[in-house]
């Protein structure tokens, strides 16, 4: 699964990314925050979702909806419009670190406070009667709560919970402790999907090898790397070869930047020049990791859509 990535995984992103590599089974959207007052229109759900959600049934099958929620969030009048609009996966995002998000009491801010948590939980899922799953951290300041919060989680309804392997205080520092997926595993009778510090495709048998997860999301690693669904799917049976073969992933990353950043600018070409720099200025922050540390700065540097695109790592 890729996973939601707020500013990232919108639906022209998600299109491209599957026309260029495939490989995915499943999507996420970027989160939608919903609001204490009033409620979104329809047009700006479906433009947030991407129009393509909407039309093409391939794209509905392997897509989740995310949405990011409070206690005091306007959730039932924008659950009756995602049902108007058919949407029939929704993800509640428990995982945010962002200290806006948690100032506001969402995100992860919600493991650490079980009455709000469960108040808005309960009110999704006597409203919602589709498919219904969480993403979350093992906690907020530390893990001490982390059985009770996926117990209680299964017995509100949910349906299937994906596990970030670190705690909000941590954000993304340390390494990601995938005992805690493993625990979960072996007490929930719903389905856990992994995540955290995947970024090869070693790293994907490997959380599978040691949680028995039942599946894996991928966030940065699919930053970093988009095509790591379909590089795995073709060499999963060569899997430590193909990782240490560093010139055969070199080229093949070379490769496969020319043809992910020509294809996403051709994509958003709808969009201003200066709004696709800025997008793909964030995406380089991962992508050109592999490379002469020249490469990122000389991508971070560039000034103009013109100077990113014709510089000579594309000729």
């Amino acid at each position: 699964m890729m996973a939601p990535m707020e500013g990232v995984t919108d639906g022209v992103y998600r299109n491209s990314v599957e026309k260029t590599f495939g490989g995915w089974d499943f999507y996420f959207c970027d989160f939608l925050r919903i609001p204490c007052e009033g409620c979104y229109k329809i047009p700006h759900i479906k433009k947030h979702m991407g129009e393509e959600y909407f039309i093409d049934p391939k794209v509905k099958r392997k897509t989740g909806f995310q949405i990011l929620a409070t206690q005091k969030s306007n959730i039932e009048e924008h659950l009756e419009k995602l049902a108007e609009l058919e949407v029939d996966w929704l993800d509640l995002n428990l995982g945010c670190p962002s200290k806006k998000v948690n100032g506001h009491k969402g995100g992860a801010y919600l493991l650490d406070d079980l009455p709000a948590l469960i108040e808005l939980v309960s009110k999704i899922r006597k409203n919602w009667n589709e498919l219904f799953t969480c993403k979350i951290r093992l906690g907020y300041k530390d893990t001490k709560n982390f059985e009770n919060i996926i117990l209680t989680l299964q017995d509100l309804g949910v349906e299937a919970i994906t596990i970030h392997g670190r705690t909000k205080e941590q954000l993304y520092k340390g390494v990601a402790d995938w005992t805690y997926i493993k625990k979960a595993v072996e007490i929930l009778d719903i389905p856990v999907i992994g995540n955290g510090d995947i970024w090869t495709i070693s790293d994907i048998k490997r959380i599978q090898q040691e949680t028995n997860c039942h599946g894996v999301m991928v966030a940065r690693g699919a930053m970093k790397t988009p095509w790591l669904a379909s590089l795995y799917k073709s060499y999963k049976s060569s899997l430590e070869e193909i990782n240490n073969d560093e010139d055969f992933l070199l080229n093949l990353r070379e490769r496969n930047l020319k043809k992910y950043f020509t294809n996403l600018n051709s994509d958003y070409s709808s969009l201003s020049e200066s709004y696709r720099l800025k997008r793909f200025k964030g995406l380089s922050r991962y992508a050109f990791d592999d490379f002469n540390e020249n490469y990122k700065s000389n991508f971070l540097r560039t000034q103009t859509l013109d100077g990113f695109m014709n510089s000579s790592f594309f000729q």
